[in-house]
């Protein structure tokens, strides 16, 4: 087994050329949520009976795992009050009302209810930002109920304990951790746009890769850790369970039927992979075969060209040395 024509360096390399979204790109695109959030603030300022608690910025772009072909990015917005509907729709257009009112030169298409949050769309850098309400009773922990992206109930959580969640597997493995986790994601990106049906949520990725950090798994060699979370998804046949003791004990997990396994770090009653089937499961353990499949060829290959083309069998034609 040789690494002569493409090992760490060289996957490094392509992660930060074709994978990572530029550092440039992410300040533009945390300044223009800043901006966003300063709207709302002054907003509040003269409407005290809009009761927000908190804004901050959420999801991959908070997390330090963020994908190029990002053109999203959340903010979570906590609201409290009487007036605050607890019906979801009804909480999305109060959200909505306020927001056009914060920005009244924008048109009323670019502030837009969604299933689970409001768009606002900035035609300038074609940007849209994702304002996600999280009804909030003054919990310490900044416990609150979004409205869940499956299904539109709500849904308990806490945005700074997920942030608190990714920033200590950060720690463990500084840099590594998010720069696998990005290259994972890219790859369940690329199966999805191969693969009819395929799913694969980023937040599944990265909770596979928790574990493994948990686990004492080095990351700090590319090809070698992808090959272990490969691994470890067809060795389990992608059916054990996955749950952590950051927040709350293991134990209070309950027993469950669902096909995957997978809780939410910070609310022992959400398993995040309910709604996958025994099908989905199948699927994600059979490309997961084929690229640890396609890996071990490469680092086996004996010529240059035959050692970039198992690599793109893993990340497409986009990968080049």
């Amino acid at each position: 087994m040789t690494r002569q024509h493409v090992g760490h360096h060289e996957v490094a390399s392509f992660a930060q050329d074709k994978v990572n979204l530029p550092k440039d790109k992410a300040d533009e695109y945390r300044a223009q949520a800043g901006r966003l959030r300063e709207k709302l603030e002054r907003y509040l300022e003269e409407h005290p009976n809009f009761t927000l608690r908190k804004i901050m910025l959420s999801g991959s772009l908070a997390k330090g795992t963020a994908l190029r072909s990002l053109n999203d990015i959340d903010i979570a917005c906590y609201i409290s009050g009487a007036d605050a509907p607890k019906d979801v729709r009804e909480l999305l257009e109060y959200l909505a009302e306020r927001l056009r009112k914060a920005f009244p030169n924008f048109d009323p298409d670019q502030v837009q209810p969604q299933t689970y949050s409001v768009t606002v769309s900035f035609r300038g850098s074609g940007l849209d930002v994702d304002v996600v309400p999280i009804l909030y009773d003054g919990d310490a922990q900044w416990y609150g109920n979004l409205v869940s992206q499956e299904d539109g109930s709500f849904l308990k959580t806490s945005i700074p304990l997920h942030l608190n969640f990714a920033a200590k597997r950060k720690r463990a493995q500084e840099k590594h951790f998010a720069q696998v986790v990005r290259l994972a994601k890219f790859w369940a990106r690329r199966m999805k746009q191969e693969r009819d049906g395929f799913r694969f949520k980023s937040f599944m990725v990265e909770m596979i890769l928790a574990k493994l950090c948990d686990d004492g798994l080095d990351f700090s060699d590319y090809p070698e850790a992808l090959q272990h979370f490969f691994t470890y998804i067809a060795r389990t046949d992608f059916r054990q369970l996955i749950v952590f003791d950051d927040y709350y004990p293991v134990t209070s997990v309950g027993t469950s039927s669902d096909t995957v396994k997978i809780f939410d770090p910070v609310n022992a009653v959400n398993n995040v992979a309910r709604l996958y089937t025994a099908a989905n499961a199948d699927a994600i353990v059979d490309a997961a075969i084929d690229a640890g499949d396609a890996i071990d060829a490469a680092l086996a290959a004996p010529t240059k060209q035959l050692t970039v083309a198992y690599w793109q069998k893993v990340f497409g034609p986009s990968f080049q040395v």
